[in-house]
C-alpha cells in the first residue's frame, strides 16, 4: 500500500500513476511525467523491488506500490501511464478505464486481437481518454514529411520503402517470444505500421509477409502492403541488426525521406527536371532550422523527443483541450495489420483486411477528475 499520504494538488493538476517501471519508464516515463507542466507523478507501481526502488529514488516524495491495483485505488490519481510487458496491457487498461482513470497505453494495444477487443470495450463504456503510444507521430522529422506531403506538392503517392531495425543486444525474456508480446513486428513494425496510416491517410487492404527466427522468435520480418489508394508498401523489420529507422515515399513528382536516427529534417527532392538547385536550397534552410532539433534531440530522455511531445498531449486530452491522438483504436487498426502479417507468414498467403470503419471513434474527453 502507499507509503506516503496524497500530496495536495494544485489547480488544474492531473495525478499521473505509472504502471510499470521497466527499461522505457526509467529511459524515459520518469523523467518527463516529473517534469511535464501541469502533471504531478503521483504513484509508480512495480512488482520487482529493485526496479521499484530505483524508479522511486529518482521521484522524491512518489507512493512506490508493488500491486497496480492498489495504485488504481487512489483518489488523487486521474490518469495512468502503461509501461508494461505487452502480455500484460489489456488487464491493466480494462482494469485502469473501470476505475476511472483516463489511460495511456505504451504500444501494441494487446498482442492478440481479443484482448485488443476487450480493451476498446471498457474504454468506450468508460468515456475516458484512451490513447496509444505511437509517440513517433509526434517526431518533428515525421511531422515535416507529413506537412509536405498534405500540400500536395509532390503529387499522389506511389510506393513506400521503410526499415526499422534494432541492433543485437540483451533483451528482456518476454520480447524473446511472441506470446508475451515480443517479435519484430509488435515491438518495431507496428510503428511504421501506425506511421503509414498516418503520414499516408490510407488504410491496408491487403498484407504479404515473411517471418524469420534466428536468435529470439520471429526477430526478423519482410513486410509488403497495398493501401486502399493502390500505394504500395515495402519494410523491413529486425531485432538482430543495426539501429536505424529509415521512412520513404515516392510519389508522381518526387521524394520526401525520413532519417530519424541520423537526420535533422525530412529531406525533400522535387524530382523534376531542373529541380535540383531549387532542392539544395531547400535541404540547406532545413537543415539549418535542424540544428535546434538536433539540440532538443540530444538533450531529450532516449535521445527522442517525441516521447515528451506524446505525453504532453495526453496531458492535454485529459484536460480536454486537445483530441486524444492517437487513439485505442488507432492501436487496434495497426495490430490488425500485424494479425493479418502473421497469418501471411504461417500461411504462404497475401491476406486481406476487411474495411473496419472510420479511422477514428474516440469518446470525447471528460478531463480530469
Amino acid at each position: 500500500m502507499a507509503s506516503l499520504p496524497p500530496v495536495e494538488r494544485q489547480e488544474h493538476e492531473i495525478g499521473v500513476g505509472l504502471v510499470g517501471c521497466g527499461q522505457l519508464a526509467q529511459t524515459a516515463h520518469l523523467e518527463i511525467l516529473g517534469s511535464l507542466a501541469g502533471v504531478r507523478l503521483a504513484a509508480i507501481a512495480e512488482p520487482d523491488d529493485d526496479r521499484r526502488a530505483s524508479a522511486a529514488a529518482r521521484v522524491p516524495g512518489v507512493r512506490a506500490l508493488s500491486d497496480y491495483r492498489h495504485l488504481l485505488a487512489l483518489d488523487d490519481v486521474d490518469a495512468v501511464v502503461l509501461s508494461l510487458p505487452p502480455a500484460a496491457h489489456a488487464d491493466a487498461a480494462i482494469a485502469a478505464l473501470q476505475a476511472g482513470k483516463h489511460v495511456y497505453v505504451e504500444k501494441p494495444l494487446a498482442p492478440d486481437r481479443d484482448g485488443a477487443q476487450a480493451v476498446l470495450a471498457a474504454w468506450q463504456e468508460s468515456g475516458r481518454v484512451g490513447m496509444l503510444g505511437f509517440n513517433y507521430r509526434f517526431n518533428r522529422l515525421y511531422r515535416e514529411a507529413k506537412q509536405v506531403l498534405d500540400t500536395g506538392e509532390l503529387g499522389r503517392p506511389v510506393a513506400v520503402r521503410s526499415i526499422f531495425t534494432a541492433a543485437t543486444r540483451p533483451m528482456p525474456g518476454w520480447k524473446q517470444a511472441r506470446a508475451s508480446g515480443g517479435g519484430a513486428l509488435l515491438d518495431l513494425g507496428s510503428h511504421h505500421i501506425d506511421l503509414v496510416r498516418y503520414l499516408l491517410g490510407e488504410a491496408v487492404e491487403e498484407v504479404d509477409c515473411t517471418l524469420h527466427s534466428s536468435a529470439t522468435e520471429d526477430d526478423t520480418a519482410t513486410l509488403r502492403l497495398r493501401l486502399a489508394g493502390g500505394t504500395l508498401v515495402q519494410s523491413l523489420f529486425s531485432t538482430r541488426s543495426t539501429d536505424d529507422d529509415r521512412f520513404e515515399i515516392h510519389c508522381e513528382g518526387g521524394r520526401v525521406m525520413v532519417d530519424r536516427g541520423r537526420g535533422l529534417a525530412a529531406q525533400v527532392s522535387a524530382g523534376r527536371a531542373g529541380s535540383r538547385r531549387r532542392d539544395q536550397l531547400r535541404h540547406l534552410v532545413r537543415a539549418a532550422r535542424g540544428m535546434r532539433y538536433g539540440l532538443e534531440k540530444h538533450r531529450a530522455p532516449g535521445h527522442e523527443p517525441s516521447w515528451r511531445t506524446a505525453l504532453e498531449r495526453f496531458a492535454s486530452a485529459v484536460r480536454g483541450e486537445r483530441s486524444p491522438s492517437p487513439d485505442l483504436t488507432d492501436g487496434y487498426r495497426s495490430l490488425e495489420v500485424v494479425l493479418a502479417a502473421e497469418e501471411s507468414a504461417r500461411t504462404g498467403r497475401t491476406v486481406a483486411i476487411p474495411d473496419s470503419g472510420p479511422i477514428s471513434a474516440a469518446p470525447r474527453a471528460r478531463g480530469a477528475r
